[in-house]
């Protein structure tokens, strides 16, 4: 089966030079090379070759800021799209934002790192995580909404899917209250997340059972492609903690994006250096394609 080598640079580093290009055909044997992005990101075609080309190809690229993906050349394209949003979409964890405010950052910050690495089970986690935070005014939400902080290429990456005729969905270990606003500004299908319970104006210290973690993402994934009338190859999944796993191995391609060291090993493709556009590039897409 044909394979292709995607290199790309970190955003404004130009660090993609002809001269690395080289190495890189050198070392891999690879008979065709195209830009996607001029010094940013480039694709290299072979006859022959797989996954295991991807180990040499970072060591020789091992000091420079550029990501590397192999994957098979057919269906690149995918046609669904499910990602998680808290260090993915957007660049907190919303949950940590809203422990903050009730006076309990550091505590709450801690187990949420725990869970992310896969220490602890998500769903236990975030029951406990909440409890800390009964009481909380439920008006912070809305400033905390407020402030939200994107990561670079979201939109384009959603809207660029899009208009190619792939179905999007943010499916999210948060909270719906932000996924809402997320999906909206994005331009999401649909998005699904965890409901907060708020009683007399103030948080519950619960979510509404049961919690959508780990299963549930995966469960989402598998729904839509059948619903889509999809097989898995043409499913993307991107996300960065351990809770998003099952979801990223069950897809024709799993993301880890700038995510924890077990979910890179576990991941087909990881994107350390670049931002969301790079999962376009992924796909075969060049930049003149798009959309904003």
């Amino acid at each position: 089966m044909d394979t292709v080598i995607v290199l790309i640079a970190s955003p404004g580093t130009s660090a993609l030079e002809s001269v690395i290009i080289s190495k890189v055909e050198r070392l891999t044997g690879a008979q065709f090379f195209r830009w996607l992005n001029a010094q940013e990101a480039c694709e290299l075609s072979l006859k022959a070759g797989g996954p295991e080309l991807e180990k040499p190809i970072r060591a020789e690229l091992s000091n420079l800021p550029i990501d590397v993906a192999v994957l098979a050349s057919p269906g690149r394209r995918k046609r669904l799209l499910v990602a998680d949003m808290d260090s993915t979409m957007i660049a907190q964890e919303c949950i940590d934002e809203m422990a903050i405010a009730a006076g309990v950052g550091q505590q709450v910050s801690a187990m949420t790192e725990r869970a992310m690495q896969g220490e602890v089970e998500f769903e236990t986690s975030l029951r406990r995580r909440l409890l800390l935070m009964k009481g909380l005014d439920g008006t912070i939400l809305d400033r905390l909404v407020a402030t939200i902080r994107y990561a670079r290429g979201g939109r384009t990456l959603v809207q660029t899917m899009k208009t190619h005729g792939a179905y999007t969905a943010l499916v999210s270990g948060g909270f719906t209250q932000f996924t809402s606003q997320v999906a909206g500004a994005l331009g999401f299908d649909e998005h699904r997340a965890n409901e907060l319970v708020i009683e007399d104006g103030r948080f519950a210290g619960r979510a509404r059972e049961p919690i959508l973690g780990r299963d549930a993402k995966l469960a989402t994934l598998k729904m839509l492609t059948k619903q889509l009338g999809l097989t898995p190859g043409d499913s993307l999944a991107i996300g960065d903690g351990a809770n998003d796993v099952p979801m990223l191995t069950a897809a024709g391609l799993g993301v880890a994006f700038h995510a924890k060291p077990a979910v890179r090993e576990k991941a087909s493709v990881r994107v350390d250096y670049g931002d969301l556009t790079a999962l376009l590039y992924i796909q075969g897409y060049t930049r003149s394609e798009f959309v904003e």
